[in-house]
């Protein structure tokens, strides 16, 4: 059987915690910056993490579990 490939765009997209979590950048913070506020702006800086409904479908595109 051959190794199973990382989905490329996937991996450039979401990462894996040392704590096994997977993150993800947030929405919204690519253009249009003017009109949001300074405080919404800081918090898109931080990751999130993935919601248990997609956690499956993106560990399998990472090659994971």
């Amino acid at each position: 059987m051959p190794k199973m490939k990382t989905h490329r765009g996937a991996a450039k997209r979401f990462r894996l915690t040392s704590g096994g979590k997977l993150v993800r950048r947030r929405a919204f913070k690519s253009h249009i910056l003017e009109k949001k506020s300074p405080k919404r702006k800081r918090s898109f800086r931080k990751n999130v993490e993935i919601s248990p409904a997609d956690r499956r479908e993106v560990a399998q595109l990472l090659g994971k579990k």
